[in-house]
């Protein structure tokens, strides 16, 4: 009887090897890859500093893509540019350009002054002719657009920044001004008008009555400038007397009435108030006090109270009685 076969035993001494796969040694020369173009090969300009980006039109083209896009009319692209406009911009090539080139910018210049000159004399001419139509004359044509219309020419010599103030503020700002410190003078001088505005109506005095055209006495808080105008131009003075020695024979002087001005007028009834002002006592302390006192002595003055007015008096009547030396200087000069 044969043996019998065991197959796995016979499995155990069989020995199976798998097979070995050899690897290329380059695997990229049997890739297939797509064909791949390239922009720098194949495009007409090579892209400036290794940048793909599209390079910036002419100043012109640049001008024409604006102009479509904001809905303008564009410029005309078979035009070039001028080179008078080149030459506005440059001012190293207008020097070196050609005398023909410079006369030429020169009348373009001239040219559009001109045209700008005439312009806005046609539109004031329009104007006038508008004002006409309407029935109004044609020296009264205000343009719009100003609060307090166009100035009147020639221009006064006192319209400046310096001039900005009532000239009779600014000369009591002036005198009370002392070493130099205008600041403190001018709060005082505002303390001063904030009082007379805010102080009840005056009572004035007919024995000693104001300058003639003086608004009534319940109108003046209401504008505490002419307050202060009516004060000082009430009790300024007309004249001064001037002492000349020796003019009567025998060492003694004469007293000679001499005319002031406007200015010399207001100077001398405001040293008048600040000395009467100084003269009296303070309520309280502060650096305030003295403006109180001098609004009061103006309230005063216009009332008839002051002292001041005395003063104003005497001058006048020493100018009176004085009045025949008048001709002591036009006997003097023959």
């Amino acid at each position: 009887m044969p043996p019998r076969l065991n197959f796995h035993s016979a499995s155990r001494s069989l020995t199976i090897r798998p097979r070995t796969v050899v690897a290329p040694r380059n695997p990229a020369f049997f890739k297939i890859t797509p064909a791949v173009r390239r922009g720098f090969a194949e495009g007409k300009q090579p892209p400036r500093n290794g940048s793909d980006e599209d390079v910036a039109g002419h100043v012109s083209e640049e001008a024409r893509d604006m102009a479509e896009i904001t809905g303008e009319t564009p410029p005309d692209m078979g035009k070039s540019t001028n080179v008078q406009e080149i030459l506005k911009r440059d001012q190293k090539g207008k020097d070196k350009a050609p005398e023909v080139i410079k006369e030429d910018i020169k009348d373009t210049q001239s040219a559009s002054a001109l045209s700008q000159e005439i312009s806005f004399a046609n539109l004031m001419a329009l104007g006038r002719l508008g004002h006409l139509e309407n029935g109004a004359n044609a020296s009264d044509l205000t343009i719009d657009g100003h609060k307090f219309g166009l100035p009147e020419l020639p221009i006064p010599s006192n319209n400046n920044l310096k001039y900005r103030y009532d000239p009779v503020v600014s000369q009591v700002t002036n005198m009370m001004m002392q070493h130099g410190k205008k600041s403190v003078a001018q709060r005082n001088m505002s303390f001063i008008l904030n009082h007379l505005r805010t102080a009840s109506p005056p009572t004035p005095n007919p024995a000693k009555p104001l300058l003639p055209g003086t608004p009534p006495p319940s109108h003046l808080p209401l504008n505490p400038v002419l307050y202060l105008t009516t004060a000082i131009d009430s009790i300024a003075p007309l004249l001064r007397i001037r002492s000349q020695k020796g003019a009567a024979g025998g060492g003694a002087s004469l007293q000679i009435p001499v005319p002031l001005g406007v200015r010399q007028r207001r100077r001398q009834a405001i040293k008048w108030i600040l000395d009467s002002a100084s003269k009296k006592q303070s309520r309280s302390s502060g650096r305030g006090m003295f403006a109180q006192r001098f609004a009061e002595e103006i309230i005063s003055v216009v009332e008839g109270k002051s002292s001041v007015w005395e003063k104003r008096n005497l001058v006048h009547k020493t100018g009176t009685s004085a009045r025949a030396n008048l001709t002591f200087y036009s006997k003097r000069k023959r």
